[in-house]
């Protein structure tokens, strides 16, 4: 699709009409009928303004004329796993996984590598293939290439050991201690958890990024545990097979 079309379509989408377009960008109506009939493109400032109204990165405004790929660990990007900034902007070089809020998730290439062969291994690739596909291209990648000029001097690992220990000091019944916790997205984990009430609840921002873990118990069984954390808070719960049947442990807030 060429910029027009996708405007268009965006515009309508989301039940505007031109004016009320223009109004939320700052420009006039015709500045909008200028782009959707192809005659003009909008300038670099409002395309960050497009792009945070409607929650689409700028590569999709203009057609998608490349692949976007996160720097951090190599995955194929697209609107929906964008990571965002500290003001909630798109930044179009990491997914969510590697880049939340303004904070690179990831300071250690050997734990991210770890993450991502659970994930890529099957299908005739295996653990130790994915693995050393890994190790060749993540060198390559513009955070681990420019780690020193883009890390936070360990700020950001530091928070996530002080919530380890708060994790542990729990002290939950048949629930080992953490060890790692890892960048999970709120729509791959947030579950709906059946309340003393009655009533159904969920508990976590679908767009938000989280860290957490999936832990055996120490007593065996088929039930697993889930940590989920950030600065506001800690929860935990067990579930089944495909996070069936959640049983909410504790919810505490920081």
């Amino acid at each position: 699709m060429n910029t027009k079309d996708v405007i268009r379509e965006l515009r309508t989408k989301n039940g505007m009409s031109q004016d009320e377009l223009a109004e939320k960008v700052f420009v006039t109506r015709q500045a909008v009928s200028r782009w959707e009939n192809g005659d003009t493109v909008p300038n670099t400032e409002t395309l960050k303004l497009l792009s945070r109204l409607f929650n689409v990165s700028i590569n999709t405004l203009l057609g998608s004329p490349r692949q976007l790929i996160c720097q951090c660990c190599g995955m194929p990007l697209d609107d929906a796993i964008i990571g965002t900034d500290k003001d909630g902007a798109l930044n179009e070089d990491y997914c969510k996984w590697c880049y939340a809020d303004g904070h690179y998730t990831y300071s250690d290439m050997d734990e991210l590598i770890e993450v991502c062969v659970k994930h890529m291994a099957g299908d005739g690739f295996s653990e130790e293939q994915a693995r050393a596909y890994m190790k060749e291209n993540l060198p390559r990648l513009d955070y681990w290439k420019r780690y020193e000029e883009l890390s936070d001097n360990g700020e950001f690992e530091a928070f996530k050991q002080r919530l380890i220990g708060e994790i542990n000091d729990l002290s939950i019944e048949g629930m080992p201690k953490v060890e790692r916790l890892n960048a999970l997205v709120g729509s791959h984990v947030n579950l709906t958890y059946p309340l003393p009430s009655g009533i159904d609840a969920k508990f976590l921002d679908d767009n938000t990024t989280y860290l957490g873990n999936q832990l055996e118990p120490e007593f065996g069984g088929d039930r697993c545990f889930g940590v989920l954390a950030n600065m506001d808070f800690i929860l935990v719960c067990t579930y089944g097979a495909e996070g069936k049947d959640p049983e909410l442990l504790l919810y505490k807030k920081r």
